[in-house]
């Protein structure tokens, strides 16, 4: 059958971002058609005249509805878009201009009932979204997870840059109301069905985040809530790497303890580290102020992930607790 791409994109009061990525997909070079289905997500700020002055320009669908989180607004989307293929995206990317025919090659080459593309950082965006990006993407940090392994193992595609065939959504019903997690959610639910999965390398999009540090610290902290909640709902999925987050931060400690205590050669161990990611991290966005930014991302990456899952895991695991009593504002009703 041949694929007919739909592009499901839900937005929340951000008509600005609809915008900017509006823009990026009338500049796709690619002669495969597409739609595109703006699901606006009981928005105060809504993106109806952004558009309109799109519609001469893309196959494009506004739809608007009562507020009920991402993961419903995604269902939503893919229920009442035409085409047989879906690629969910968040309103906060922007789009390369070859991304379709990226994805169409690779799906031709070796099909996926549902994949997952990279994290990347777009030379226009500010210092800080580079330095997030970078402490989100790194290999150093993330082991390239959400940017550029292709060889990850158990790869989970994330719905700011996911696509998913119309027959593995209807087997599996959508996304679950659990949020941030419910793609990872999805997407062991896909592969305990039976359908395949995978990472596009090429299929990247610039994922500008709208963010400042308290936003971040909010968002890795949930992610590292979460967490333990899917590990018990798919056992399957549980990793040691997960941890290291946590051991991270309380090795930290330990070796300030050391340290006081006379002992210098556990916290030489993380000044070598944080030397190595500084150095990376400079390089690599050709900038020392971004360089330094990324290593205090690292940090409160680490932090708030790692305490998050410390005290999830011990709610959720190790008490028993109901994780929708524990942690209510993880849950849309």
């Amino acid at each position: 059958m041949k694929r007919a791409y739909s592009f499901i994109i839900p937005v929340y009061n951000r008509p600005d971002e609809i915008d900017e990525l509006l823009a990026s997909m009338v500049s796709f070079t690619t002669d495969i058609p597409f739609e595109v289905c703006i699901i606006e997500d009981g928005s105060q700020q809504d993106s109806k005249a952004v558009v309109e002055r799109y519609k001469d320009k893309l196959t494009i669908n506004y739809h608007y509805k009562d507020n009920s989180g991402p993961g419903p607004s995604r269902n939503y989307g893919m229920k009442v878009a035409k085409g047989n293929y879906f690629i969910i995206l968040d309103s906060d990317v922007i789009m390369p201009a070859d991304y379709l025919d990226v994805v169409e090659a690779a799906l031709t080459t070796d099909y996926l009932d549902c994949f997952g593309g990279a994290d990347a950082a777009h030379e226009s965006f500010s210092n800080l979204q580079k330095a997030i990006n970078y402490s989100m993407t790194s290999f150093l940090t993330t082991g390239g997870i959400r940017g550029k392994k292709k060889a990850v193992q158990n790869f989970e595609p994330r719905s700011f840059n996911m696509g998913i065939s119309k027959a593995c959504f209807a087997a599996v019903g959508g996304f679950g109301k659990i949020h941030p997690g419910e793609d990872p959610d999805l997407s062991w639910r896909i592969k305990k069905a039976g359908f395949k999965t995978g990472f596009i390398a090429g299929a990247a999009v610039f994922h500008k985040r709208r963010i400042s540090w308290s936003k971040f610290k909010q968002q890795v902290t949930k992610f590292g809530l979460v967490r333990p909640i899917l590990n018990t709902w798919h056992p399957e999925s549980r990793k040691i790497t997960f941890w290291f987050p946590t051991l991270f931060i309380l090795g930290l400690v330990a070796s300030l303890i050391f340290l006081i205590l006379g002992y210098w050669w556990f916290g030489a161990l993380y000044a070598f580290y944080f030397c190595l990611l500084l150095i990376h991290a400079t390089i690599l966005n050709k900038s020392l102020s971004i360089g330094l930014m990324a290593l205090w991302a690292t940090c409160v990456q680490f932090y708030g992930y790692g305490m998050a899952f410390l005290k999830s895991f011990w709610q959720v695991r190790m008490l028993k607790k109901d994780p929708k009593q524990v942690f209510p504002h993880l849950f849309f009703k």
